[in-house]
């Protein structure tokens, strides 16, 4: 059944070229209220950019989600983090819409994810039914609206996909009606001397340049000296009506002298080269200010391809005596327009702010492996686990270890390894390596044990030291009491935490069958839904046990009636 879904797909994408490119008209939204969004599609987050919209839900969870168009369920993925509980719905036209962040699910795909779940034991599963094994009708309710997942507050992540090559596209193209009248706003104008040489304003390395507001709403930056090839970033955000929300903008141009120099938008990207958002941020300011600039010119290790036109990356080469007159056009879906333009006078000039200096004794190649001995550890980062060529900064412990700070960017995991030898045999079971936030706050880096060493893989440079955990989680009933009769209740509720190394697994029985609880790890929570019918009996034990990261378990025992 998969092979006829590809082969249908693979058919439509012959067919898509001769169609308008975003069909207009032909989706319906996936909720009955005024769509108000407090995110919008390739909005610069951790890492990613945002593949959907975030529809707001009323601060309520339980509306009804509704399929956008006719189609077949390909894709249910329920996990505690990420998308939370999310629903894939291919249409025959080639799109495929997902809806995250549920509370559940409609009645019939309810009834087969709780039929897997039971099955496997798991509340977290995946699953991709037949193609027809889950059809769906537009304006069918398929779910539920929640908070799920990584959600930071309730509401509807909804995306629209391309069938065939998996990758997201921005869902205001199709149609949807979401009310926008707002110009985005301009936070920040910042110049990059690029070049050996090059200066802004008497400056060898990145500076803020100050702009005003003109008459006719445009802006109009301080006339800049400058020598060499240079570049410039800018922050921004949108917004939208009905919302404070700070958005993402949708396409950022750039012409010098009346030529496009760089332009990108936000129509699509690919999930594979998400991560190179931190190359079109400048990186190192986010980590110092939490302020994302993004770059109007590429980087040479930048692999993003939303770029719609590029001339020399973006970077201008400014000649002494020449005069050049730059201009910033940021815009959304909607089409407003914010215009800065950024008049240069080509000048040689004194240097009087110099680059810092960040040299030290190691140095990292990015295009090689590197290995460094901590002393207590040893570090590796294979080729590409970073963008450019950098000194680092690492100090040895006997110990704890610092591998430089996270105003870098790792691409990919590199390796720490610890070696534990000098504590006991008992004591190295409730350890792990753990990393350590500028108040020397512990977190679990998920850790390896084997062949007498302790191993780590991870994308987050900092200090990383080794923690034992000798504490078993707490479990307390939530909603009920010991002996309680509970006929008249619809869930039984938990609490369960662990203070250092966290929750690993949890299971719960009840009269010694297996029951599915739904564990929300934002309110460290543990839910049965007595709508299973697990047992009928009337004098029911409940028994759940939940073991940490490093093996420590408790099980808590408790005793109720229901009729």
């Amino acid at each position: 059944m998969r092979c006829n879904f590809f082969l249908a797909i693979f058919l439509i994408a012959l067919q898509l070229p001769a169609q308008k490119k975003y069909p207009q008209d032909t989706f319906r939204p996936p909720l009955e209220i005024p769509l108000v969004l407090a995110g919008t599609f390739g909005e610069l987050r951790s890492n990613h950019f945002h593949s959907g919209m975030d529809i707001k839900t009323q601060q309520r969870e339980g509306l009804p989600v509704f399929a956008i168009g006719d189609g077949t369920v390909t894709r249910i993925k329920v996990s505690h983090w990420g998308y939370g509980k999310a629903l894939y719905i291919a249409h025959p036209n080639g799109y495929t819409s997902v809806y995250a962040h549920l509370k559940k699910f409609g009645p019939e795909i309810e009834e087969y994810v709780k039929k897997a779940q039971y099955e496997k034991q798991s509340y977290e599963v995946e699953m991709f039914p037949d193609y027809g094994e889950l059809k769906v009708t537009q304006g069918g309710t398929i779910a539920y609206s929640g908070n799920t997942g990584s959600s930071a507050g309730p509401h509807l992540h909804f995306e629209i996909r391309n069938s065939v090559n998996g990758k997201p596209t921005n869902p205001l193209l199709y149609g949807y009606e979401v009310r926008d009248a707002t110009d985005p706003t301009l936070l920040g104008l910042y110049g990059y001397p690029l070049s050996e040489g090059a200066l802004i304003n008497q400056s060898a390395d990145k500076i803020q340049l100050n702009y005003t507001r003109q008459s006719d709403g445009s802006y109009l930056a301080d006339k800049v000296t400058a020598i060499g090839t240079i570049g410039f970033g800018i922050n921004s955000f949108d917004r939208l009506d009905m919302a404070a929300n700070k958005n993402g903008v949708y396409a950022i141009k750039q012409t010098v002298n009346g030529r496009v120099y760089s332009e990108f938008d936000f129509d699509s990207f690919s999930f594979g080269e998400t991560r190179y958002i931190n190359t079109l941020i400048d990186y190192a300011h986010f980590y110092d200010h939490r302020q994302k600039i993004q770059k109007c010119f590429k980087e040479p290790y930048n692999h993003l391809n939303i770029y719609e036109s590029l001339y020399n990356d973006g970077k201008i080469k400014v000649e002494e005596g020449v005069s050049y007159n730059t201009e910033l056009l940021i815009s959304d879906v909607a089409g407003n327009t914010t215009k800065l333009i950024i008049p240069i006078d080509g000048k040689k000039q004194e240097e009087k702010i110099s680059k810092i200096d960040k040299t030290t004794e190691n140095f990292v190649i990015a295009d090689k492996p590197n290995n460094f001995d901590l002393g207590a550890a040893k570090v590796y980062f294979p080729a590409s686990t970073f963008y450019e060529d950098f000194f680092i900064n690492l100090e040895k412990g006997s110990d704890t270890i610092t591998i430089h700070d996270n105003s870098v960017a790792a691409h990919r995991n590199f390796t720490i390894s610890f070696d534990p030898s000098k504590y006991s045999a008992e004591d190295r079971k409730q350890m792990f390596i753990a990393h350590l936030d500028s108040k020397s706050r512990s977190s679990y880096s998920k850790t390896y044990k084997r062949d007498g060493s302790f191993t780590t893989r991870t994308r987050t440079l900092g200090t990383y030291t080794l923690v034992k955990d000798s504490i078993a989680p707490e479990i307390k009933p939530k909603n009920f009491k010991e002996k309680q009769w509970l006929s008249n209740y619809s869930y039984l509720s938990l609490a369960i935490s662990d203070d250092l190394s966290g929750i690993d697994t949890y299971s719960a029985t009840l009269n010694g069958k297996w029951i599915l609880m739904e564990y929300e790890p934002k309110t460290n929570t543990i839910t049965y839904d007595f709508e299973d019918n697990i047992s009928n009996e009337t004098e029911c034990e409940l028994k759940v046990t939940v073991t940490d990261n490093v093996g420590n378990s408790t099980t808590f025992v408790g005793n109720f009636f229901r009729k």
